[in-house]
């Protein structure tokens, strides 16, 4: 058995930085609460300060309000729960933390390709009082990009707020809030480097937030509790190297794209989910016709990659997904797909033990199909 390690899935958390480490690994030293007012406190503040600077810089985002959570998971919730009387408009390839916010609230459907139907947006905000509408910037399983200016533009002309989920974005594509002109935005440290347990929600001044976490006024007032200090140095280390992240992908794409083209020659059946569609340059979502992909899991785990069968927010479960149901591909065709994602460390070595293991699972199993 080959034991060497072949990691495929950064959509679901990148390896930690050495510089993020050690960074956190200083901040951890001291005993520093944001709260306090004697000279470790102000320390502690200044770190958390100086985080929320970078992370406005690093998406253009100068003047948004930035608070920190636990995760993207957290964050969302904050944006969107107890949100008045304004109804919830959330696209149905949403992320498990914005589906599951409100569960009556009403869907927008996507097309074949994955993309909201700018048509249908408009109508179903026509005659609303002030909707609220999330939408993910990139999806996390297949790498689908909306056209969040676009989408931006239809909300604020019905006088909507629209909140983007962009944990996915940060660091595989340019990010420039200010262009995107969103009101409220998610972000989150792992996918990116940084540290788990760490998320962002930024946000125009002026608009209502309902904490969700009661006690102290840390951050803002929105979110109570003592900051997660060395969390929150390590997701500003992490997001200054989101630049040079971004040229590296470049690459990935490269890569990516090999994977496929190979793929599909052992399998002119296998579907590629979102191919030709403008998607995240690491993500890679396909079938492997005919063999589940929990099966797929198993051989790929006991060959040591790890990929995954979608978004790895559900416990560890290998569900039908959601998403590729909403783009119209049946039960037994979501049943067979996989997420490859891969990361500014992937090399071609990587593609090609995944490769090679693919090709034995698929030769082998419509082998015994034939001879059935």
């Amino acid at each position: 058995m080959n034991r060497t390690l072949t990691y495929l899935d950064y959509n679901a958390t990148a390896p930690i930085r050495p510089a993020v480490i050690k960074a956190m690994a200083a901040a951890m030293e001291r005993p520093l609460n944001p709260s306090s007012v004697h000279s470790f406190g102000r320390q502690a503040k200044r770190l958390v300060d100086e985080a929320r600077q970078k992370i406005t810089q690093s998406v253009n985002a100068e003047g948004y309000n930035v608070v920190f959570t636990s995760s993207g998971t957290e964050a969302n919730n904050l944006a969107l729960k107890d949100n008045g009387e304004s109804r919830l408009f959330v696209s149905a390839v949403e992320h498990s933390s914005v589906l599951n916010v409100h569960p009556k609230a009403e869907k927008i459907a996507v097309n074949q390709n994955g993309i909201i139907d700018l048509g249908i947006l408009e109508s179903q905000l026509v005659m609303q009082r002030r909707p609220v509408v999330s939408i993910q910037l990139a999806n996390n399983e297949t790498g689908i990009i909306q056209p969040i200016a676009e989408i931006a533009q239809i909300v604020h002309n019905t006088g909507g707020m629209l909140h983007v989920d962009a944990v996915q974005g940060l660091g595989k594509m340019a990010l420039d809030i200010s262009k995107l002109n969103v009101d409220l935005f998610t972000l989150s440290a792992h996918k990116i480097g940084g540290p788990q347990g760490v998320g962002a929600l930024l946000f125009k001044p002026g608009i209502e937030i309902h904490p969700q976490i009661l006690g102290g006024g840390q951050e803002l007032g929105l979110r109570a509790g003592t900051q997660n200090v060395a969390g929150i140095v390590g997701f500003g280390v992490a997001v200054e190297a989101v630049a040079e992240l971004q040229s590296k992908f470049r690459y990935v794409e490269i890569l990516r794209d090999r994977m496929e083209a190979e793929i599909k020659s052992l399998s002119p059946d296998t579907i590629v989910i979102g191919q030709g569609i403008d998607r995240l340059p690491n993500t890679s979502c396909m079938t492997m016709p005919c063999v589940k992909n929990e099966t797929q899991l198993i051989h790929f785990d006991l060959q040591n990659i790890a990929v995954s069968a979608g978004a790895a927010c559900s416990s560890g479960k290998v569900n039908v997904s959601h998403v590729l149901l909403a783009m119209g591909l049946s039960k037994d065709q979501a049943e067979t797909a996989i997420r490859i994602s891969l990361g500014t460390e992937t090399s071609q070595a990587d593609i090609d033990r995944f490769t090679t293991a693919w090709k034995e699972l698929y030769t082998r199993t419509h082998a015994l199909r034939e001879a059935a």
